[in-house]
């Protein structure tokens, strides 16, 4: 098969970490994909400068190289309805079409879906004006629940301590913050427990469990400081147990693939709810249209199975068919290394030496946002740069393995959280 995968992250560093281990694999095209996919070198890999939002390049590369399957890495490429334009030439898509992408492309949609089938998610109002806002989050008590509506990068949801705060938050989000993301804003009910992420592989009519995790979502040591994309993850999470999955499947994963159905909308590729856990029960904080990040780094390590059939049966149907993923049982960590500055101005340009280096058979370093200079050095190209990630025979040794890794790379550029998996260890 000739495979082509979109997105330049780590989340894709990742995916083709794992699709090129495929016997199906015989070409893996990556667009624009970075340093640490080009050097992957396993089989026949190419990468090509052509951006995730760039529709028509895209389609053009997948009839060039005669791909047999496409694979969507960002959620960026599937709001601008990527996946709509390669069903047109019939190339099979992994990844949902622009209107089923709006359950992570709009949470004022999601919300609103959610009311349509009873799904359980905390209750909430969209605004386009202060005004009437301001007026609504008197109705609510602290802390308050700020979301731009639309693609932020993981980064546009305040939690205010109080009113005042929370108000400054309304103006600046509906003030455009976040450009025409934040033209309209979600103000929710604080939902308290424990969060974890599940992820699912769909065909549009059957949700396959495909694996879980737990993120860490604030830039800072004991989940303070801004919220971030995610600075580090593992898996699997002590809190998902089979009955919070079963629970999840029949209430969250069921009701969302058959109601999109139902309004002509089927959703095919990753439906990621991020949930909210208080005494045993789930509840939908968002929905998510693709593998989380840096969620995917940890669940490719631990998937014993080829990912590649998978995805094919999502893209084109037949999961109900599937037998269940094989998972090792060893658990997995990943740690973000991030710029200096991230979430708000990360500082690039800066020379990283040391992350190409052999760190064993547990230790994977994918990269997340590097570029190649001239002279051949590594160097930070974005906010979350690194991920380092390890497999370990228990929690605790696959945290010790990636720390231990972080310390033998040379980047006073960057900065990471010491304490991925607390709640666990």
């Amino acid at each position: 098969m000739n495979i082509l995968l979109i997105g330049s992250g780590g989340r894709e560093h990742a995916l083709a970490w794992k699709i090129v281990q495929s016997p199906l694999c015989d070409k893996l095209v990556i667009a624009p994909g970075n340093p640490g996919m080009a050097a992957l070198g396993a089989k026949d890999i190419e990468c090509h400068n052509i951006k995730a939002t760039d529709v028509a390049g895209l389609v053009g590369l997948a009839r060039d190289i005669k791909a047999d399957l496409v694979v969507v890495g960002p959620e960026n490429a599937l709001a601008e309805g990527l996946a709509d334009a390669l069903a047109v030439v019939n190339i099979p898509c992994f990844g949902p079409k622009k209107q089923a992408a709006q359950l992570e492309a709009s949470k004022a949609f999601t919300k609103d879906f959610c009311k349509r089938h009873n799904i359980p998610t905390s209750a909430s109002e969209t605004f386009d004006n202060v005004a009437e806002a301001r007026e609504f989050l008197k109705t609510y008590s602290p802390p308050y629940v700020i979301k731009a509506d639309g693609l932020a990068a993981g980064k546009g949801v305040a939690i205010s301590p109080d009113y005042q705060d929370a108000v400054a938050e309304i103006e600046a989000m509906l003030g455009g913050r976040y450009g025409p993301a934040s033209s309209n804003i979600v103000i929710e009910e604080f939902m308290t427990g424990e969060e974890a992420s599940v992820f699912a592989i769909c065909d549009g009519e059957t949700a396959m469990l495909f694996g879980w995790a737990q993120d860490h979502k604030r830039a800072f040591d004991g989940d303070t400081g801004p919220n971030t994309g995610g600075m580090g993850t593992y898996s699997p999470a002590p809190i998902v147990t089979k009955a919070l999955l079963d629970i999840t499947q029949k209430e969250i994963l069921d009701p969302t693939m058959a109601g999109m159905k139902a309004e002509g909308n089927p959703f095919k590729g990753v439906l990621y709810p991020g949930l909210m856990i208080e005494n045993g029960k789930p509840r939908l904080v968002e929905y998510n249209a693709r593998f989380g990040d840096p969620e995917c780094q940890v669940l490719m390590l631990r998937l014993k199975s080829d990912i590649v059939p998978y995805l094919l049966a999502a893209a084109k149907g037949g999961l109900k068919n599937m037998p269940a993923p094989e998972w090792h049982d060893e658990p997995a960590v990943c740690v973000v290394y991030a710029a200096k500055g991230y979430p708000d101005s990360p500082l690039t340009g800066s020379i990283i030496r040391g992350a190409e280096q052999d760190f064993g058979d547990d230790v994977t370093v994918f990269h997340a946002g590097t570029s190649r200079a001239e002279d051949g050095s590594l160097r930070a190209a974005g906010g979350r740069v690194l991920n380092i990630c390890a497999r370990g025979k228990t929690l605790q040794d696959a945290r010790d393995k990636a720390y231990a890794a972080i310390g033998k790379i040379d980047w006073p550029g960057g900065f990471y959280r010491t304490d991925i998996a607390w709640r666990a260890l």
